[in-house]
């Protein structure tokens, strides 16, 4: 199935977005940055101070004379630094306030993204968007947003301080300018791009590493370990093909960056040395400047250096902001409310890619509260069907009515109301275990969880938890067996209680003994509801009330599990082929 990469944001809008959460917050961003030029404006008067001492000193004045610049130098030290790091902070609390809404737009929408967008673009692309991304603006707004505002204002400011001691010494800074802006206009159209296909190359690799680690087992059943290897040595090669381009451009940056300091520099100085010769300023005042240029040496590095830090938050920015601004998927008008708990298709089809067809004219009419299997050979579109069903995919032809309702007049939010999905891949949350069960129903008591619980056969093991509903369970807890956890999902289903469920494979990585237990949870979790399941079990389809068979994506065979095997198709092949496997 080919990737489709969920969508970035352009710099424009990107821009946009930043300047509407700014506007936001119109009293913190003036304070934020009013003290920020207050600490720099202080700091600046280090400078003079330096140059009164050095004319004291060259004009062999009293020793007492130095006594007043030094306690001046010694309070705009203490001021400056007092003023610097309450900007700072209000400038990072700014930055965290607009990430901390930035992360919940996208958030809201990822989570409201259609299930079939996301198996389309793989969930190592919104992986590595909510953790790598994410992470990446968030040190680029607690480090260098405040820095780089300083770094800013300290430039804008020094050189004005330049131009008031002597027009003539910020000329010759100025020498130094058109070198720096070449540099800047020569690294950013490089590194923009290269950012952004270094994360596109993260996300990649990340999606590579889920399924091969992932589907670790389907791999070595199929003897496809070499392949996935090379996969994943050709997406981490790329990933680190682009980080090494990304050093030799930084390199490069550094080495024209400190070229323009020398230049700048040395015409300072040699400005400074005509103009006390020609007794046009002190030494003192020349002294000022020279120290003045110094110390733009550090803001001005800082703040092209950080074009870095920002090209590399900018690309991650729009690729958040590129989910946040996906449109939402729309309800239905009216949406219609199903009759019953019957699932019918009608000639249906489904292809992930044009031109491939993954289900032909599938036909298929589930009365309510009956139990149908999908049996075939890997491959056969089971899973498919399971997800057209269950409103993940939408057919690419013909149509899936729930209740006699087509998908589209359900809405998603109907959509999930009627039906439900569980799958052999269930998710842990992290966090209590009545949290986790609470995520199918929020209102249930505690009462209600353990009679969801009990219905599925995982009571006992719940309460011979530490903690019993209490327990920590998930990444950094007590860490449940595949059987338990499957059960748990089967207990969410209970409380959920959709009057249609979708049993995809949810017994097969249990192995031999944990299926069985499964097998009995999931016939309990199913009872009053119209169900279909995916078998991976044939045990499981012969207690089905009916059996449908797939091969290559279209329904080959129909009936109860006596039928098919009295027929002598491919059922009662499978069938035979099983039972000697279990004999």
């Amino acid at each position: 199935m080919t990737r489709e990469l969920l969508p970035v944001a352009d710099g424009r809008r990107v821009r946009a977005v930043v300047g509407e959460l700014l506007s936001r917050a119109k009293g913190r961003t003036a304070a934020a940055f009013t003290m920020l030029i207050a600490s720099t404006a202080i700091g600046l008067l280090t400078a003079p101070l330096l140059g009164r001492v050095v004319d004291i000193v060259a004009s062999h004045r009293p020793a007492t004379e130095l006594v007043t610049p030094v306690v001046e130098l010694v309070v705009v030290a203490v001021a400056s630094a007092a003023a610097t790091a309450l900007g700072v902070s209000l400038v990072a609390r700014l930055g965290e306030t607009i990430l901390a809404e930035l992360r919940e737009r996208f958030v809201e929408r990822a989570l409201g993204l259609p299930l079939d967008q996301l198996e389309r673009a793989g969930s190592g692309d919104l992986t590595t968007r909510v953790t790598n991304d994410v992470s990446v603006v968030a040190d680029a707004v607690r480090q260098a947003l405040p820095e780089l505002g300083r770094s800013v204002l300290t430039v804008v400011l020094t050189l004005g301080a330049l131009a008031v001691l002597d027009w003539r010494f910020l000329l010759a800074a100025l020498v130094a300018v058109p070198l720096q802006l070449h540099t800047v206009r020569w690294y950013v159209p490089r590194a923009e791009p290269l950012y952004a296909s270094q994360r596109e190359a993260v996300g990649t690799q990340q999606q590579q590493l889920l399924d091969t680690i992932g589907g670790a087992a389907t791999v070595r059943a199929f003897r496809l370990a070499d392949t996935h290897l090379d996969r994943v040595r050709d997406r981490s090669t790329g990933a680190v093909d682009l980080a090494l381009r990304g050093v030799r451009l930084v390199t490069r940056f550094y080495a024209r960056l400190n070229l323009a300091e020398f230049v700048g520099l040395s015409a300072v100085l040699a400005m400074g040395f005509l103009l006390v010769g020609a007794n046009a300023v002190t030494v003192g005042v020349a002294t000022a400047a020279a120290l003045y240029f110094h110390s733009l040496f550090g803001p001005i590095t800082t703040a092209l250096a950080l074009v870095d830090d920002a090209q590399a938050a900018a690309a991650g920015l729009a690729r958040l902001i590129g989910v946040a601004d996906l449109p939402a998927v729309a309800e239905p008008t009216r949406p219609a409310r199903p009759v019953d708990a019957s699932v019918k298709t009608a000639g249906a089809g489904f292809s992930y890619v044009d031109g491939h067809p993954v289900l032909r004219e599938v036909d298929l009419d589930v009365a309510p509260g009956s139990r149908v299997a999908l049996v075939g050979a890997s491959g056969a579109g089971k899973t498919t069907l399971a997800k057209l069903i269950a409103g993940i995919h939408r057919p690419s032809a013909g149509s899936v009515t729930l209740g006699g309702v087509p998908l589209d007049e359900l809405g998603p939010d109907g959509t999930r109301r009627a039906v439900a999905l569980i799958s052999q891949e269930v998710h842990v949350f992290a966090g209590p275990l009545a949290d986790d069960l609470r995520l199918a129903r929020p209102s249930a008591t505690d009462e209600e969880l353990r009679t969801a619980l009990a219905k599925v056969g995982a009571l006992s093991w719940v309460d011979g938890l530490p903690d019993g509903l209490a327990t920590v369970v998930g990444e950094g807890g007590h860490q449940l067996t595949v059987t338990q956890a499957q059960q748990l999902a089967l207990a969410r289903l209970v409380l959920a209680d959709p009057p249609i469920a979708v049993l995809d494979e949810a017994t097969a990585d249990a192995g031999s003994a944990g299926s069985r237990v499964l097998e009995a949870s999931a016939a309990a979790a199913l009872e009053g509801r119209t169900a279909l399941v995916v078998a991976h079990r044939l045990t499981q389809a012969a207690a089905s009330d009916r059996i449908v068979v797939l091969d290559a994506g279209a329904v080959v065979e129909t009936g109860t599990h006596e039928e098919l095997v009295a027929a002598g198709g491919q059922y009662a092949k499978l069938w035979t082929a099983w039972s000697g496997q279990r004999a």
